[in-house]
C-alpha cells in the first residue's frame, strides 16, 4: 500500500493547492529565515526552561492519550528527539514565541497565535538543539525513571545535563540589529502546516511535495517510479487516471466550493492518522532492538574483565 499512499498524498496536496488552501506567491519577497546564531547565548537559558516545560506537557498528554497503559521510555525518547525539530509537531511551541529586546537583554515572549517562521523562529530552534544536543535520551531516561516535577526537570536539564542556565547570559550589544516583527500566521495556513508536520517521517510520505497550480496543469506530479515494481500496488495504481494534470484542471474548473476543501482536509487527516500509527509501531520495534543492542554492548567489558 506504500505506492497507493504516496499517490493519495500527492493527489491530496495537489488538490489542496489548486483550491487555494495553500496559496503560492511567486513575487512576494520573504524575510530571511536563517537563524541568528549570535543571539543563542542570550536566550539559551530561557529556551531550556521552556523546553523542559514543553517536555513535561507532552509526556503528560501522551500518558493521558494512551491511559490506562503506561507511557514507555521509547515514547518519551521519541518526544525528546522531536521537540527541537520544527519539522515535527512536538516543536510547534516555538512558533508562538517572539524574541524581544528589552534593555541589554533578549526576552522570549509567548504569543497567542503561531507566527510566520523566519529568523527568530529558526534562532529559537538553533538554541533548543544546542541545549538538548545528545542529552535527549538522558533526559528521557530521567523523566521515565524519576518522574520529576517541573522544577526538578528544569534543574536537571538546564543545570545538570547541560550548562544552559549555569551562568547569567551576557548583555546584548548596543549595536545589535533588531529582528523582524512577529507576524501571526493565517489560521488556515497554521492548520495545514500542523497536518504536514504530523506526517513528517511517515511511510509513504518522505518525499512529499506541495505543487503549484502550474505543476498541476502541466502534470508535473507523481513522476517518481520508486514503487513501480511493487506488484501488489499495480492493480490499485492502474485505477488512477493517466493524465492526472488534465483531470485536476477539469476538477478545478468544476468546483472550488468550501465543501470540497472540507472533504479534502478530512481525508488528508484520516490518511495521516493511519500512517502515523504504522510509523509508531515501526519506531517502537527499532527502539527495542537498539536498546537491546546497547545493553549487550555495555555488558561485554565486564565479561572480558572476569575472564582476565
Amino acid at each position: 500500500m506504500v505506492g497507493m499512499n504516496r499517490v493519495l498524498i500527492a493527489l491530496t496536496l495537489a488538490l489542496v493547492a489548486s483550491s487555494a488552501l495553500l496559496p503560492v506567491s511567486d513575487g512576494a519577497k520573504k524575510p530571511s529565515s536563517a537563524p541568528r546564531k549570535e543571539d543563542v547565548p542570550y536566550i539559551k537559558c530561557q529556551v531550556c526552561e521552556k523546553l523542559a516545560s514543553r517536555l513535561d506537557q507532552l509526556v503528560k498528554e501522551k500518558q493521558q492519550q494512551i491511559s490506562p497503559k503506561k507511557i514507555s521510555e521509547y515514547e518519551i525518547i521519541e518526544i525528546a528527539e522531536n521537540v527541537c525539530n520544527l519539522k515535527k509537531e512536538e516543536a510547534d511551541w516555538m512558533l508562538k514565541i517572539d524574541i524581544v529586546e528589552k534593555g541589554d537583554n533578549l526576552e522570549l515572549v509567548e504569543q497567542l497565535e503561531e507566527g510566520m517562521c523566519n529568523s527568530k523562529c529558526k534562532t529559537i530552534e538553533s538554541a533548543c538543539q544546542k541545549v538538548i544536543g545528545y542529552a535527549d535520551t538522558d533526559v528521557a531516561e530521567y523523566m521515565y525513571t524519576s518522574k520529576p516535577d517541573l522544577v526538578s526537570l528544569k534543574n536537571h536539564l538546564c543545570k545538570d545535563l547541560t550548562d544552559a542556565c549555569s551562568k547569567k547570559p551576557p548583555p546584548v550589544p548596543k549595536d545589535r540589529v533588531p529582528g523582524e516583527p512577529f507576524v501571526a500566521k493565517p489560521s488556515k495556513d497554521a492548520e495545514m502546516d500542523k497536518i504536514l508536520r504530523s506526517m513528517q517521517g511517515m511511510p509513504g510520505a518522505p518525499g512529499m511535495k506541495v505543487f503549484s497550480k502550474e505543476d498541476i496543469v502541466k502534470g508535473n506530479i507523481g513522476n517518481d517510479d520508486e514503487d513501480g515494481d511493487d506488484d501488489e500496488d499495480e492493480d490499485e495504481d492502474d485505477k488512477f487516471p493517466k493524465n492526472l494534470g488534465k483531470v485536476l484542471k477539469e476538477k478545478e474548473k468544476e468546483s472550488k466550493t468550501e465543501e470540497l476543501k472540507k472533504t479534502i482536509t478530512k481525508e488528508f487527516k484520516k490518511t495521516g492518522e493511519v500512517l502515523k500509527r504504522h510509523a509508531q509501531k515501526v519506531s517502537n520495534r527499532v527502539r527495542r532492538w537498539w536498546k537491546g543492542l546497547r545493553s549487550s554492548s555495555s555488558k561485554k567489558p565486564k565479561s572480558v574483565k572476569s575472564e582476565l
